[in-house]
């Protein structure tokens, strides 16, 4: 875990940014020697989202698998996705 005082961002905001896009991971700054706030840069936020939702939706699958719901062919799935693109191009 990175841990950092809460004067880190206070008294050097751009070299904070810098360490926080360097490192790539989450920030725990404190105050007064506790855990206050968690930083991340937007990119790390976002890969940390996108992350979240695929992880719900593969949670839906399996469950829907484990429901008895019908599966589709790979193949099958390609060829309607690639009709959606170019239906959507027209």
């Amino acid at each position: 875990m990175n841990i950092k005082p809460s004067t880190a961002i206070r008294n050097n905001y751009n070299g904070f940014s810098k360490y926080c896009h360097e490192l790539d991971e989450p920030v725990v700054l404190t105050r007064n020697g506790e855990a206050d706030l968690v930083v991340m840069s937007h990119d790390t936020y976002r890969r940390m989202e996108a992350r979240n939702k695929l992880q719900s939706k593969l949670l839906v699958a399996e469950k829907q698998v484990n429901e008895g719901a019908e599966l589709i062919e790979h193949d099958q799935v390609i060829t309607t996705m690639r009709k959606k693109i170019q239906d959507a191009k027209k």
